[in-house]
């Protein structure tokens, strides 16, 4: 499994954890709630959702509403598949849940796991925000370097996007710095359920959910080449 359709996976079965879906609502919510899926098609969606079923953690079923089964005789169009998590789904999904190694810290893997914090303990939200602090640190100090050695032969323009490209890196730790006080006080974030849109107020990194104010990069940040 690649580690992008591994992203997927894990969002769509916290997704239907919430309530069943079928797959035009369930990309809709991926592409709304979870900003870091919006380039996702139905050609990726349906071949993860065939194999959640085929693994035993969603099962499909019709959808039952009196319109679809109206329509169906009229029209001839079947009534939508309905995905539901089942409980091996669940408990699958609670184990990755409860996963802290190096994926978690990666920038589109990080924007998954941070979406579902509220079903995730406080030490393993802890663990995946001081991992996440730490590798964008050193990040922070590749880039520093780089624009060290290369300073000299940058023009103008090329130099601000480094240094646009190291600032934006030093919000998201300054916002992770915030995270992790807050998480060591025991107060919990309230932020928008998951129906909801997540406001995106990032620079260039879809599905990063920061604090009002700050912004954080992704994997397309500018002047960070040295992933």
């Amino acid at each position: 499994m690649s580690r992008r359709s591994g992203i997927l996976e894990f969002a769509v079965l916290g997704l239907l954890r919430e309530s069943p879906m079928h797959g035009y609502e369930l990309r809709k919510r991926l592409n709304t709630s979870l900003g870091v899926f919006r380039a996702f098609s139905y050609g990726t969606l349906y071949p993860c959702l065939k194999t959640l079923v085929a693994n035993g953690w969603l099962i499909e079923e019709s959808g039952g509403a009196q319109e679809d089964a109206a329509a169906a005789p009229l029209t001839g169009r079947r009534a939508k598949i309905v995905y539901r998590l089942t409980a091996e789904g669940k408990e699958h999904f609670e184990e990755l849940l409860s996963q802290t190694g190096p994926d978690a810290y990666e920038d589109e893997h990080f924007a998954a796991r941070f979406a579902f914090f509220g079903q995730t303990s406080r030490d393993v939200r802890m663990r995946v925000l001081e991992g996440r602090r730490s590798r964008l640190e050193e990040r922070l100090e590749k880039m520093r370097a780089s624009l060290a050695r290369t300073r000299e032969r940058l023009d103008d323009y090329t130099l601000e996007l480094q240094r646009h490209g190291m600032e934006s890196v030093e919000r998201e730790v300054r916002w992770l710095n915030e995270l992790i006080e807050s998480e060591r006080a025991g107060r919990d974030l309230k932020g928008p359920a998951h129906g909801e849109p997540a406001r995106d107020t990032t620079e260039g990194a879809p599905g990063v959910l920061p604090r009002p104010g700050d912004t954080t990069p992704g994997p397309d940040t500018p002047g960070d080449t040295t992933t």
